[in-house]
């Protein structure tokens, strides 16, 4: 596994996560406030694809995954 399919993964379950615990229909639901954390990962998103930094690219690597042919973040 790449370092790019493991981010894209990280970054879908945050999302699909925060989603549950913050929408009143969902059976996980806990507080409105954890769609702020959807919004923390969008502007994560957004943000390296822009700059190029990402952390967890870094965490990934330091934890032996190896890097893809692409862009792990937008880069």
């Amino acid at each position: 596994m790449t370092i790019e399919r493991m981010i894209r993964i990280l970054a879908g379950f945050f999302v699909l996560l925060s989603l549950a615990l913050g929408w009143h229909g969902s059976l996980l639901f806990v507080s409105e406030w954890f769609l702020a954390f959807t919004a923390f990962v969008g502007l994560n998103l957004l943000q390296s694809g822009i700059t190029g930094f990402c952390p967890p690219e870094k965490l990934f690597a330091r934890l032996g995954f190896k890097r893809g042919d692409g862009p792990a973040c937008g880069r």
